[in-house]
C-alpha cells in the first residue's frame, strides 16, 4: 500500500506504457470502442490510472482520478468534432524516464507521459497526430473560402434587378441551391475517419 501510494507522490504512477495490438482487448478502454461501426484501435497508452486510447475515428481518454482509486471518468473525443493542434514531442534527458507527446484536442489540453523505452513508438504517434492535425486544419481552411465564396454570391445577386413577383422565387431557389451545395461541401471536406493516416505512421 505504502509503495502505491509513494508511486503517486512521486508522479510515478502517471508514466505510460505503450500496449501492443495483441493486448489491446485486455484493456478497458476495447469496452467502449465502436467495433459494430468499424471503429479500430490504432495506438494505447495505458497508466496506472489512465488509458489513452487513439482509434481511427476518436480519442477515448478513461481518466482516474489516482492510482489507488477504482474510479474512471469516461471521455470521447472524435476528431471531426474536436481538431487536434499543437502537436509537440519531448523526449527524455539523461536521467528522466519518460518523453511526453502534448497536445490540444478541442479545449482539452494533453500531456501524456510515456516510459522513453517507447520512445520509437511515440514517434510514430506523433507523426499521425501532426497529419490529422494538417489535414483537420487544410479542409476547415478550405469550408472557410467556401462560406465566404457562398456570401459574395449571394451579395452580387442581391444586387440584380428583380421585378417583385420573382424576388420570392428567386430567393426561394437560391436559398435551395446555396443550402445543398454548403451540405455536400462538408461532407467533402469533413473526414471523420483517419484510419488510413494511422496506418501509413503506427508500425507497431
Amino acid at each position: 500500500m505504502f509503495g502505491k501510494v509513494a508511486a503517486d507522490v512521486l508522479g510515478l504512477s502517471d508514466i505510460g506504457s505503450v500496449i501492443k495490438p495483441e493486448n489491446y482487448d485486455k484493456v478497458d478502454a476495447d469496452d467502449y470502442v465502436m467495433h459494430e461501426d468499424g471503429e479500430k484501435i490504432y495506438f494505447l497508452i495505458k497508466s496506472k490510472s489512465d488509458e489513452y486510447c487513439f482509434t481511427n475515428r476518436a480519442l477515448i481518454h478513461l481518466d482516474g482520478t489516482s492510482a489507488t482509486s477504482k474510479k474512471r471518468t469516461l471521455r470521447r473525443y472524435d476528431y471531426y468534432k474536436y481538431p487536434i493542434a499543437g502537436v509537440s514531442l519531448e523526449t527524455a534527458g539523461t536521467v528522466d524516464l519518460d518523453v511526453e507527446i502534448k497536445f490540444t484536442i478541442g479545449s482539452e489540453h494533453y500531456s501524456i507521459d510515456v516510459h522513453k523505452k517507447h520512445l520509437e513508438e511515440v514517434k510514430d504517434l506523433y507523426k499521425a497526430l501532426l497529419k490529422i492535425s494538417e489535414i483537420c486544419h487544410e479542409n476547415e481552411t478550405t469550408l472557410d473560402f467556401a462560406r465566404k465564396s457562398l456570401d459574395v454570391a449571394s451579395s452580387v445577386l442581391g444586387r440584380v434587378a428583380s421585378t417583385p413577383n420573382s424576388i420570392a422565387e428567386q430567393f426561394k431557389e437560391l436559398n435551395q441551391i446555396a443550402f445543398n451545395w454548403l451540405v455536400e461541401t462538408k461532407k467533402q471536406y469533413t473526414v471523420k475517419d483517419f484510419g488510413d493516416v494511422f496506418e501509413r505512421y503506427i508500425n507497431n
